[in-house]
C-alpha cells in the first residue's frame, strides 16, 4: 500500500477535466486520462464509502478523480472521512473529495444550509480529511468565501465566465476556482438546443441555481418557456469543438485554475468522439 504524501500542497488537476455523472464507467476513465484531462468530475456520488472513486482510481494511472459533489444530507461525514482516508492510502494526490449541500427541492432537512457544511467540514477536520484535499460547491460570495477558507477552492456548477471572475475576486489568488461547463458539439442552433434544453430545463426549476443566475444579470423572460436563446448561450457552450475551446479559455481568462467539461450528448451516444474532438481543439497533448 503506498504512503500519503504531503497534504499541504495542492492537487494538479491539470487545466480541462471531465465531468460524467458517478456512473462511469472505467473504460471511458482510461480514455480521458490517455487523451489528456488531467480529472474526472462525478457529480451526485451518493455511496459514502465511495467505491465508484477507488474503482475509477485502481482503472487509471495519473487521472485524478473528484466528487461533484458528495451530498451532505445523505453521506454521513464521518464516514465520508473515512472512505477518504482509504482511498488516499491507495492513490494519493489523486482523490478530491468535493461536497455540497445541493439544492432545497430534492432535500427535506435542506436548513441552514451555511451551518450544515460548517458543521460538515468540521466532522471532516477530526476524520483527517486535509483542507487541500476537499473542495466546496459553491455559487454565492458567502459559500465561496467558505469554500476559501475551509477548503482548496471551489466547484461552481451552471455558470458563465462573468460568474467565474466574481469568483476569483472573492477567492482570491489562492484557492482553486474550477467552475463545471456544460457543452453540445453541435453547429446548428436547433439541434444544440434539441440536445440541451432538457438539461437547461431541469435546472430552471431549482431556486438555488435561478438565483444565481439572477446575481448575474438574467431574469424572468430568460427562465420562461425553457430558457431564452440569451440563456443557453451562456450557460452551454455549442458550436464546433473549436468553438468550444474558445468558451472553455475565456473561464481561464476570467480566473479559473481548471474547468470541467460536461459533454451532453443525444441518448445512446459514445461521448468519446466529442472528448477526443475537444482535448484536440485544447491541446490537451493525448
Amino acid at each position: 500500500m503506498d504512503e500519503i504524501t504531503d497534504e499541504t500542497h495542492k492537487i494538479d488537476l491539470g487545466a480541462v477535466g471531465a465531468w460524467r455523472h458517478a456512473d462511469t464507467e472505467p473504460e471511458l476513465a482510461v480514455e480521458l486520462e490517455r487523451l489528456g484531462y488531467g480529472t474526472l468530475w462525478l457529480g451526485n456520488v451518493t455511496d459514502p464509502e465511495l467505491t465508484v472513486v477507488e474503482r475509477l482510481l485502481d482503472a487509471t494511472e495519473s487521472l485524478v478523480v473528484a466528487t461533484g459533489i458528495v451530498n451532505i444530507w445523505s453521506n454521513p461525514a464521518d464516514r465520508v472521512a473515512r472512505s477518504y482516508r482509504r482511498i488516499a492510502a491507495r492513490h494519493p494526490d489523486r482523490f478530491l473529495l468535493g461536497v455540497g449541500a445541493g439544492h432545497p427541492e430534492a432535500t427535506k432537512e435542506f436548513v441552514r444550509p451555511y451551518q450544515a457544511l460548517n458543521d460538515y467540514l468540521d466532522v471532516l477536520d477530526d476524520g483527517g480529511v486535509p483542507v487541500s484535499r476537499r473542495a466546496l460547491a459553491a455559487l454565492g460570495p458567502r459559500v465561496l468565501r467558505l469554500a476559501g477558507e475551509r477548503t482548496a477552492g471551489a466547484h461552481p456548477y451552471l455558470v458563465t465566465p462573468d460568474h467565474t471572475r466574481g469568483a476569483r475576486d472573492i477567492l482570491g489568488p489562492g484557492p482553486l476556482l474550477a467552475p463545471e461547463q456544460k457543452v453540445v458539439l453541435e453547429t446548428d442552433r436547433g439541434r444544440a438546443r434539441a440536445i440541451g434544453d432538457a438539461t437547461l430545463g431541469f435546472y430552471l426549476n431549482l431556486t438555488n441555481y435561478v438565483g444565481n443566475l439572477r446575481r448575474l444579470g438574467f431574469d424572468d423572460a430568460d427562465f420562461a418557456d425553457g430558457g431564452s436563446d440569451r440563456l443557453f448561450d451562456a450557460l452551454i457552450l455549442h458550436g464546433d469543438a473549436a468553438r468550444v475551446a474558445e468558451g472553455v479559455r475565456a473561464h481561464h481568462k476570467a480566473g479559473a485554475d481548471h474547468v470541467a467539461l460536461q459533454l451532453l450528448n443525444p441518448a445512446d451516444t459514445d461521448p468519446l468522439p466529442g472528448y477526443r474532438a475537444l482535448a484536440a481543439a485544447l491541446g490537451l497533448g493525448g
